[in-house]
Order: C-alpha cells, then sequence, then structure tokens
C-alpha cells in the first residue's frame, strides 16, 4: 500500500476589506505585496516591526521569535509580523495602512560626500521637492550609477525647509551599495530617495531620556535630538554611544553643540569595546549596555538604535531594571546584501 501526502494548498487573507490568496509556504507579506497592496514593511527579517498587524482569525506559523520586538500587550491583542508569518488556515487580519499611503519616491542629487570615519561616509542630498518625516525615520537611497539596488538608511537630520537630508552610510562585508558608495565620489549623481518609513521617533512625555547608540545607529538619534531642539523639548537626556576604537568616533562636534544648547541636563558618554590599551583613551571600555545602569534615570524613557544584539541586550537590561516594555522604543540595524529595488523594495535597514 502506497501513501501520500497531500499537496499543500493555497489559503485565503483577509487584509481589512482586501480578500487575497496566500501560496503555500508564502508570508502574508509576500501575498499582498505580490496583489498590489501597498503594505507597510522595510526589513523583511522580522527586526523592525513595520509590518506587525493584528490576527483577528485563523491560524499562522511564526519564522521567528517575535516577543523581542512586539510587546506584551501587543502580542496579547494578537499582533504578528506579515514578513514572518505563513499562514496555516485561511485568516484575517487588521493592518493600518495610512504609513504605506504616506510614503513616496522623490529624485534627488547628491551635494556632498563626507569621510566621518574609515567605514562611514555622509551624504548630503538636495531633494527636487519636500519629502516629510519624522525625525528617526528612514528612507530606502538609490543612486543612478547603481541601477536596480536600493538600501534603507535613516535620516541623519530632521526635516528642512529646504529640502536637503542627509544619510550616514557604513560600507558593510560584501555590500554592493556601500562599496559602491565608498569607493566612488556619487558627487552630482542623481538619486532615489523612497520614504519615510519606520516608526523610531520621539513621542511626547516629560520623562528623562535615555538613548543608545551603536556605530552609524548613531544617526537618527542626531535627527531626534536637533528635531527635540528646535521644538523646544526640555528632558534631560543620557546618550551612550558605542564604538569599536577612538577611530570610530564621529559627530562630537554636533553632539558638543547640542550639549551646550540644551536646555536640561545632557549628559554624552562615548564607550570604546575594542580601544587597545596603551592608546592613552581616558574613557569608559566596555560595551553600551555596561553603562546603562549608571546613566538610567528613575521614569526615563529609553531610545535604542543600532545592531540588533545590542538592542536585543539593551532591551532586557532595560526591562530588568523596571522600565515599561512601551516605554521603549528600538531601531534595529539589520544588514544584508543588497537586492534589486524591482521586487517591491527588499534591502533592509542599515
Amino acid at each position: 500500500m502506497f501513501s501520500f501526502c497531500a499537496k499543500p494548498k493555497a489559503v485565503s487573507a483577509q487584509v481589512n476589506d482586501t480578500a487575497i490568496t496566500v501560496q503555500p509556504k508564502e508570508t502574508l507579506l509576500q501575498a499582498a505585496l505580490r496583489q498590489g497592496i501597498d503594505f507597510p514593511h522595510s526589513c523583511r527579517v522580522g527586526g523592525c516591526a513595520t509590518c506587525k498587524c493584528r490576527l483577528l482569525e485563523g491560524k499562522v506559523r511564526e519564522l521567528t521569535e517575535t516577543g523581542y520586538i512586539l510587546s506584551d500587550a501587543e502580542l496579547d491583542q494578537g499582533y504578528i509580523l506579515a514578513c514572518q508569518s505563513v499562514p496555516r488556515t485561511d485568516v484575517r487580519i487588521q493592518v493600518e495602512l495610512s504609513a504605506a499611503t504616506a510614503r513616496r519616491r522623490v529624485r534627488g542629487r547628491v551635494l556632498s560626500r563626507e569621510v566621518l570615519t574609515h567605514d562611514i561616509v555622509r551624504l548630503r542630498i538636495q531633494l527636487d521637492e519636500s519629502l516629510p518625516y519624522q525625525a528617526g525615520q528612514f528612507a530606502q537611497l538609490s543612486v543612478d550609477s547603481l541601477p536596480g539596488v536600493a538600501r534603507s538608511y535613516s535620516f541623519a537630520t530632521p526635516m528642512q525647509p529646504d529640502a536637503q537630508v542627509s544619510f550616514f552610510v557604513r560600507k558593510v562585508p560584501e555590500g554592493l551599495f556601500s562599496a559602491h558608495v565608498h569607493a566612488h565620489a556619487v558627487v552630482g549623481e542623481g538619486v532615489t530617495v523612497d520614504g519615510p518609513q519606520g516608526d523610531f521617533h520621539l513621542r511626547p512625555a516629560d520623562a528623562p531620556l535615555l538613548l543608545v547608540a551603536g556605530g552609524s545607529g548613531l544617526a537618527p538619534v542626531l535627527a531626534l535630538l536637533a528635531q527635540a531642539l528646535a521644538d523646544g523639548v526640555k528632558r534631560p537626556v543620557s546618550l551612550i554611544f558605542g564604538a569599536r576604537t577612538q577611530a570610530d568616533l564621529y559627530a562630537l562636534d554636533h553632539l558638543q553643540a547640542l550639549h551646550r544648547q540644551w536646555p536640561e541636563g545632557f549628559d554624552f558618554v562615548p564607550i570604546l569595546s575594542q580601544e587597545p590599551a596603551a592608546s592613552g583613551w581616558q574613557g569608559p571600555r566596555g560595551l553600551v549596555t555596561d553603562l546603562i545602569p549608571a546613566r538610567l534615570r528613575e521614569g526615563s524613557h529609553a531610545y535604542l538604535c543600532g545592531p540588533p544584539a545590542m538592542v536585543d541586550v539593551a532591551s532586557a537590561l532595560l526591562r530588568e531594571r523596571g522600565v515599561a516594555p512601551a516605554d521603549i522604543h528600538a531601531d534595529r540595524f539589520t544588514t544584508l546584501h543588497e537586492v534589486p529595488t524591482a521586487t517591491a523594495s527588499t534591502a533592509a535597514a542599515a
């Protein structure tokens, strides 16, 4: 006697009021994008929560653990990540699509390329028209000399009246886009900026701010602080900036200026994880998380930006110290190989 396994069948998913078909092994996000729904998304690896949605009916198989990116309250309410959810049955989900409809593509050109460190350059871009965004958000960036490739970068400044934007581009191993930008001047080249994306931005409150940044994760933090200063925010700030060596530190003049202008206490400390013992460095050594207990004020709200491992350890430590999950906001800088823009913006945040 022979037995045959039933061939997996497609299932139905209702996204708000729209019915779509989900093929076997296909995630909800893949199915929605394939069928023309402008579903909010970014990294596609479960690291940014841009594609979070509420599962109202049915069952899904989650490809990765989502407890570290979704809050306990969101999990209790049935929220899932569309990019990590493969339906087991017919499902019905609810998603906020307003963020997706606000996103658009704007053309521009590179005004300058400034070397900040051995592996980070700052691109200053003049857009052809204004692109509204909140300080802390990111966009997908592509250059004309590298067609078909896009990469996600955080805005390094708040929105400017002259429609200029800046991005910090860190060179990553085998990174097609970042290697291209580091190897070529690109000044004067045409670019496309697709955004804004992400929900990393300052929430209104009077609580002290604990900001933790690693590497190029300083970009959205600088934008967030500059916007807060312009808005007259008067909240004490503790900023911890983690880098490998002194050669990896940058934007110190900018941070000193913020320190001088900040209306309340502004505590900034860089910490180095791989600085040679004989270098003469007088500052702290170790990981950014080593400094959190001493810099955490009572009632603080935390904003974390950098490598996922750093963000996850910092989030766990903050929760242990009594910070509510709802008061911990994070932007995980995932690093993926760049992929063609034709596949509906699949580049990861960097």
